[in-house]
């Protein structure tokens, strides 16, 4: 018989059916679920590059993957550090520790399961610590190679990552957090959940946190005056003022030693005529941790470099953030010139250009990239690297600015 005879010939239904349960059971109950999930092309690519980073390069990351149960969180990870471990540098170097939430349900339970999985019970031994954060620290080195000058990479993965945030003051998180933001070893840590609000569940212990380390113990000697002072830090920390500027330094540092940096600011606001920490002094202490450097650098400034910053001002808001020369910088202010009687301003080309270069000097302008070398530099053209705003507030500080020139700055086109 022909093949194509075969081909035409119909089988028995039953026979069909059998078929049919067969492939299909085979394809349901056998969980052959595909090797990545569809359409996260980009994040696949974002997370691969983040986990080679710390796993080649020794930089320290960390990630949190949120979406429903269901989604592909985890297929999403597998795959990208399946790829990963095909790099022979890369299967080498990385090691990796696997911590769930619903498994290790306080800090301590995890801290063993960390040292399990890295193989390191017999080096920890009979070790006893005074803190998580040392023996945190302590099984790190361990891992350092043999020249002790770099540490083997380590990737944290924490599944049900919410229920890690729910840990009596969040320990476990705060130190990994704290690690991969120093350069005590390189580690990865990646947070798989399904909470859409964890960011705030931080955010919420954060303040909490900060409660705590102001708070004086129970055996304070002066029982009055502990009760007075963890009072008025419980009020503190519920001003919404103050939480504010506690939610924007959690935005933009999560470690240790930037927190107590600024409570010590706080601290030592405190004296005998004021014995709390008032919420002035928190506003101080936040503004004095966020002051923007480049801005303080105005104040420093002489009057004519001011005045060629706000001619580079104006200019940005004309030409809409365009390139600029010196020439063109000179020609702005000499309209300003132009409107005043008296010449207290006049300066020479050479003095212009003097003050012009100071200002490349201190980084406020830069040269754009691919500008010839070989241009004069009277034509070379420059970026401001300030924005509106801080120019405008280093001129509200500026000691005795004088009233026509912060008047320029203010009006719309120079």
């Amino acid at each position: 018989m022909s093949k194509r005879k075969v081909k035409d010939a119909h089988l028995p239904v039953g026979e069909c059916i059998t078929q049919l349960q067969k492939i299909l059971r085979e394809r349901l109950c056998n969980q052959q679920l595909p090797e990545k999930p569809e359409g996260v092309g980009a994040q696949h690519k974002h997370l691969l590059e983040l986990l080679r980073r710390t796993a080649v390069h020794g930089e320290s990351n960390s990630v949190l993957i949120v979406g429903p149960r269901g989604a592909g969180k985890t297929m999403l990870l597998k795959s990208v550090l399946r790829e990963l471990l095909e790099e022979k540098e890369v299967q080498k170097n990385l090691l990796q520790v696997q911590l769930n939430g619903l498994l290790q349900t306080d800090d301590r339970i995890a801290l063993k399961e960390i040292t399990r999985q890295l193989h390191l019970e017999n080096v920890v031994g009979d070790k006893v610590f005074g803190s998580f954060a040392e023996n945190l620290a302590f099984l790190l080195e361990a891992l350092k190679k043999g020249d002790r000058s770099s540490s083997r990479p380590v990737l944290f993965v924490l599944d049900e990552f919410d229920l890690f945030a729910h840990h009596k003051n969040q320990t476990l998180l705060y130190n990994l957090f704290d690690v991969s933001q120093s350069a005590q070893a390189p580690i990865a840590v990646v947070g798989l959940t399904c909470r859409l609000d964890v960011l705030e569940l931080l955010e919420k212990r954060y303040i909490e946190r900060v409660q705590t380390q102001l708070s004086l113990p129970q055996d304070f000697p002066d029982e009055k005056f502990a009760k007075d002072w963890n009072e008025s830090v419980k009020a503190l920390c519920e001003d919404k003022s103050v939480e504010e500027v506690l939610l924007r330094h959690f935005n933009c540092s999560r470690d240790f030693r930037s927190l107590h940096m600024f409570l010590m600011l706080c601290l030592s606001r405190v004296t005998v005529a004021k014995p709390v920490v008032k919420a002035a002094d928190v506003l101080e202490a936040g503004r004095l941790c966020f002051a923007d450097a480049k801005a303080d650098m105005l104040h420093g400034l002489s009057i004519l470099e001011l005045c060629l910053i706000i001619a580079m001002k104006h200019l940005n808001d004309v030409y809409e953030g365009e390139p600029f020369n010196l020439q063109m910088v000179h020609n702005e202010f000499k309209k300003f010139l132009q409107r005043k009687s008296n010449s207290m301003y006049n300066f020479e080309q050479p003095v212009v250009l003097k003050a012009f270069e100071h200002l490349q000097q201190l980084e406020l302008i830069r040269p754009v990239d691919g500008s010839s070398a070989k241009t004069q530099r009277e034509y070379q053209l420059m970026r401001l690297m300030l924005d509106n705003s801080q120019i405008m507030e280093a001129l509200q500080k500026y000691p005795q600015c004088p009233t026509d020139v912060k008047q320029w700055a203010m009006s719309a086109f120079g």
